[in-house]
């Protein structure tokens, strides 16, 4: 596995997105709408900084918001195989969100591990297309 991205939920993105770029010269390499999302992926070198602005007062971020407030959602592993790593999980008796990837931002199949199996984090796993 190795590093993929930091998701962090937000109520403005571009506004975040302008304010990484000027102070860590981060650019835009991805954006879209996804899953009542406006997702921006801003290219930090060896992986991406993921601004999740949901849509509507509805789902998991804008949930996240509520309770929480913005800043840091989850972070996310590449692996080359999200079912495999979701199988060794739950044989190291971690908790999965997910039974089965499912499909992500990016064209990516993804699955998270719970946070009160990874020490507080929601953890991703991505394989990318």
């Amino acid at each position: 596995m190795r590093f993929d991205h930091v998701g962090v939920a937000t109520r403005d993105g571009d506004a975040l997105a302008d304010l990484f770029g000027s102070l860590f010269d981060t650019p835009v390499a991805h954006r879209e709408t996804f899953d009542g999302l406006d997702v921006t992926f801003l290219d930090v070198g060896d992986g991406y900084l993921e601004l999740l602005e949901p849509r509507t007062d509805e789902g998991p971020i804008a949930r996240y918001l509520d309770g929480r407030g913005p800043g840091l959602h989850h972070v996310a592993l590449a692996t080359d195989d999200v079912e495999s790593a979701l199988d060794a999980a739950r044989a190291a008796g971690v908790e999965t969100v997910d039974d089965s990837p499912r499909p992500g931002a990016w064209g990516h199949d993804v699955a998270f591990l719970h946070p009160d199996s990874t020490g507080g984090v929601l953890v991703e796993l991505v394989e990318h297309a």
